[in-house]
């Protein structure tokens, strides 16, 4: 809030401040939104290609690959470079998609974070080894 006006009355000692609100526009909470689920995106599709890779040999060399295609030394960490290659192709994919798609609609925050919560605890649950590893069939 911004001052506006300051008046002293007569011999009275009281200063009388008025207020007005501020003129600012107030950000739509699609914006938000969006930025969280394609954070929740990005780490599934981390915890969704590490279990994918773990199942099958294929995909885990053309993983490999796709790191290979632009990381220096991408050799040396195998296919992690290309499971956080996929990763950020998710997560800044679907951000920019969200974002055009939610930015103007005023979405209540609160009720998404409990659905980015519920996703980074999938993710997390999903990249844990006796998870993914039971997943891929391994015992």
């Amino acid at each position: 809030m911004d001052s506006t006006t300051v008046a002293i009355k007569g011999d009275d000692k009281r200063v009388e401040v008025a207020w007005t609100p501020s003129i600012r526009e107030r950000i739509p909470g699609g914006i938000a939104v969006a930025a969280l689920m394609a954070a929740m995106l990005g780490m599934l599709t981390l915890a969704l290609v590490n279990a994918f890779t773990s199942a099958s040999p294929a995909f885990n060399t053309w993983v490999h690959n796709v790191g290979k295609l632009w990381m220096p030394g991408a050799q040396g960490i195998g296919p992690y470079s290309g499971k956080e290659t996929l990763a950020l192709v998710g997560w800044f994919g679907s951000w920019v998609i969200l974002h055009f798609v939610l930015w103007k609609q005023d979405l209540e925050v609160s009720r998404w974070l409990v659905l980015f919560l519920a996703g980074v605890g999938i993710a997390t649950t999903l990249i844990w080894p006796p998870v993914f590893e039971y997943l891929a069939g391994h015992k």
